[in-house]
Formats: C-alpha cells, sequence, structure tokens
C-alpha cells in the first residue's frame, strides 16, 4: 500500500491560494460544474457509498448526515464549515484554509446546491486572523470569476459564504456551541435532541461539516463514491490528514489512505521517519487531547476508524503527538488536564469541578505523595466524569487518563512506590522519605 497519497492536498504549495485562474488548472471547479448536472439525490448517494466520515473527530457518516437534511422540509436551510480547529497538535484544517481555500469553497458550494441554500458559514478560529484574510480574498474572488454570489457558472443559483470567527474558545469547536457563537449568544452547547439538521443556526436547518470534509466532497463528485472508497478501509473511504507532532523526527501534515498501520505513520521515511535521536517510543496521542493514548504495542493496528476502536484507540482529529522514553506519563496527563481547565465552559458540574479534582489528585502523584485511595478516586473521578458530563468536552476530558490507566497502570504504582520511570516527577530525597 503506498503510504501517502494526495487526494485533497495536492495543491498545497503548487499554487496561489487565492487564484483563481491557478485552481482552474489544477482542475478546480470541474465537481462543481459536474455536481449542476447531478441532482441532489445522486450526489448524496455518492457520498453515502464512499463511506466519507466526518473528518473533524466525531465521524459521523457524512452521506446519513445530508440524507438527514435533505428529508427535513423546511426553509432556508444553512450550510456550516467548522473551521475552529482548536484541538492540541491538530493543525490540518490550517494547511488547507491557507493553501488550498478554493476547495473547501467548492465543496461547502456544492452541499449549498444540494440543499439549495443560498447561505454558508464558515467560522474560522480567532487564532487563524492571517489565514481569514487569505480566506477572504478567495471568496471574494470566486464571486468576482462567477463561481460564487449571483447566478453560478449561469445554472441559476446562488450562494454565498459568510466568514465568522470566534474569540478563541475551544467548546466553539462542538458544533452547537460554534452556532451560538455565530449568532452571537454564548458559545456554549446546546440540548439535543433537537438535532441540527431540524434546528440549527437561527432555529432553521443546518449541514455543519469540517474542513476537511468539506474538502472531499469535489474529490467524491468527480471520481464517484466506489473509486473514492478504494482509497481507504472497508468501513471508511478515502484518505486523512494527520498532523505528526511531538518528538517525531518529520513533524507535518502528510496525506495517507486510511489503512496503513500505525508503525507506518510513525516510522516510515515519507511520514514521521521515527523519533528525533533515534530515542525509544513511549506512547503516541492520537485525536488531539481528547483522544487516547496508544502504545507500542498498538503500533501493527491500521489507521482505520473500527479497527482502532476495537483497541480503544481513535482516528479523532487526525493529531499523532508521538512521545520517547523521557517524558513522565502523569506530567504528560497533568498537562492536558490543564488544559481542560483551562477550556471548560463552566456550564456543568462534573466537567467544571472535575477537571481540577483530576489535576489536584495526579500533582500528588508527581509530588511524591499520593496514596492507593488516590488511585481508586482517580479511575471513580473519571468515570463520572465520562458519564455526567453535558457535552462532548466533559465527557472526553479523561479518554487519554483512561487510556493510560489501562495500558501504563505500572507507571502509576510506581509513582506510589516513590518513583518516576522517567526521573522527572520528584527528588531521591522525596522517594527515600516515602520508602
Amino acid at each position: 500500500m503506498t503510504k501517502t497519497v494526495q487526494l485533497i492536498s495536492g495543491n498545497c504549495g503548487r499554487i496561489m491560494p487565492d487564484s483563481v485562474s491557478d485552481y482552474l488548472k489544477v482542475g478546480g471547479y470541474e465537481a462543481l460544474r459536474k455536481a449542476f448536472s447531478m441532482t441532489p439525490e445522486q450526489i448524496i448517494d455518492e457520498v453515502i457509498s464512499a463511506k466519507l466520515l466526518g473528518r473533524g473527530g466525531a465521524a459521523y457518516p457524512a452521506g446519513s448526515k445530508w440524507k438527514q437534511l435533505l428529508d427535513v422540509e423546511h426553509f432556508p436551510k444553512y450550510i456550516v464549515c467548522n473551521a475552529d480547529e482548536g484541538e492540541p497538535g491538530t493543525f490540518k484544517d490550517k494547511l488547507l484554509l491557507s493553501q488550498d481555500p478554493l476547495r473547501v469553497i467548492e465543496g461547502m458550494t456544492i452541499a449549498g446546491y444540494v440543499f439549495n441554500s443560498q447561505d454558508g458559514y464558515i467560522y474560522i478560529r480567532g487564532e487563524y486572523r492571517e489565514i481569514q484574510k487569505v480566506f477572504q480574498n478567495a471568496v471574494d474572488n470566486a464571486i468576482k470569476a462567477g463561481f460564487l454570489g449571483d447566478n453560478i457558472m449561469g445554472s441559476g443559483y446562488s450562494y454565498t459564504i459568510h466568514i465568522m470567527t470566534g474569540a478563541g474558545a475551544y467548546v466553539c469547536g462542538e458544533n452547537s456551541a460554534l452556532l451560538n457563537s455565530i449568532e452571537g449568544i454564548v458559545g456554549r452547547p446546546r440540548i439535543k435532541p433537537p438535532h441540527l439538521a431540524e434546528v440549527g443556526l437561527y432555529k432553521m436547518p443546518t449541514l455543519v461539516n469540517n474542513v476537511e470534509t468539506f474538502a472531499n466532497i469535489p474529490v467524491i463528485v468527480l471520481m464517484g463514491g466506489e473509486k473514492f472508497l478504494g482509497y481507504g478501509a472497508e468501513d471508511c473511504g478515502g484518505t486523512k490528514l494527520v498532523c505528526l507532532s511531538g518528538h517525531a523526527a518529520r513533524r507535518g501534515v502528510y496525506e495517507v489512505p486510511l489503512g496503513v498501520s500505525l508503525r507506518d505513520i510513525i516510522y516510515d521515511p515519507e511520514l514521521g521517519g521515527g523519533l528525533k535521536n533515534n530515542k525509544a517510543l513511549k506512547f503516541f496521542h492520537l485525536g488531539g487531547q481528547s483522544g487516547p493514548c496508544g502504545f507500542p504495542d498498538q503500533l501493527n493496528t491500521p489507521y482505520a476508524y473500527k479497527a482502532l476502536r476495537t483497541i480503544g484507540l481513535s482516528v479523532g482529529s487526525g493529531a499523532v503527538v508521538v512521545m520517547d522514553d523521557s517524558v513522565c506519563i502523569i506530567e504528560y496527563l497533568k498537562g492536558v488536564t490543564e488544559f481542560f481547565i483551562h477550556e471548560s465552559c463552566g456550564k456543568c458540574t462534573p466537567c467544571r469541578e472535575g477537571n481540577s479534582r483530576l489535576h489536584e489528585i495526579l500533582t500528588r502523584f508527581t509530588e511524591g505523595s499520593a496514596t492507593e485511595q488516590d488511585l481508586a478516586l482517580l479511575k471513580r473521578l473519571s468515570k463520572t466524569m465520562t458519564t455526567a458530563s453535558f457535552c462532548g468536552l466533559g465527557q472526553a476530558a479523561t479518554t487519554a487518563l483512561e487510556s493510560c490507566l489501562k495500558h501504563a497502570l505500572p507507571e502509576f504504582e510506581a509513582h506510589l512506590a516513590g518513583q518516576c520511570p522517567a526521573g522527572v516527577c520528584f527528588t531521591k530525597e522525596k522517594a527515600g522519605e516515602k520508602k
């Protein structure tokens, strides 16, 4: 199997990002032209047969989401692109937004045509200020060239894309919180049901997909769903943009066919190239801070949604943070918990208070004062947060911790005995006192 493919990243670095003429030279807008000759049902059938799973992290089947919205009779319908890329270790949407924004715009326009939507919104994270300018230029140039705005390509269909931004709240990456933010109200998750396909932006039916998901739509329309599926695994078609960081020798964004192994992603010379300074791999964190940690004995697993789920891992946002044996797992988890303390919206008690209590317990481990009772409390509190938190932020805040308790319990037990395998947590004097 080829380790890298360029279905959606091929234009990056090769064309002027906001140039419509450059985009046309590499086949841009051929998919939109073809889409105008198809019915909405035919386009959705291709997305369904492609088995495109949402690339933002939830991995919900895009075709099913589109079919649900098509069946809703109320109008107007809105198209929303979630570009609030706040998951640590994730920077693949940034690549598309900054280097191939017209592909995303074309994907959103095809979606708009499918649902006869007049307005699309893209919510770009506040930290991407310079990228917002590039994207706005791309939108303006597409309007001038007749690929956005009134009577697109003489089809009689009109569509406008509005660029929105937030102030950097991680929780606004959750789709309903994002819609609240667009509406100018507090960016907190909504109670569901009703689902966004029925009651979304401005209380109207809404489609929300990730940047990478929309970037795949022109590819699917052009090549067809079956061919797209052939690039992936049995349960998920196409490719995935992965973001390698941490102690990987070759950090960056790579497009890989779904089904390559985790070992290939981290060690193949075309991809991660192993670890810096040839150090030993201790663990890797998949899908951002809300994802699970994986360990060396799981490296032969295919990087595909179902295959990873069967061993307790996930694709998530596409982040792959590689850590060598100089890292203390508990110190790392403290950093994860600090992130969620900072980003919790505070709406529900399990998340608001639970993350702070987790940090206190983990600190006792790193200071050498933790007890067996603390280990039991850590497990119990983690379960409570997962089951009782209001939204995905609190429910996923302990995912990394849970995976480490399952696969790296000896590290916790070593700290109870006053020993840090990485040698970074507490002094020998403290360890001696504990003994």
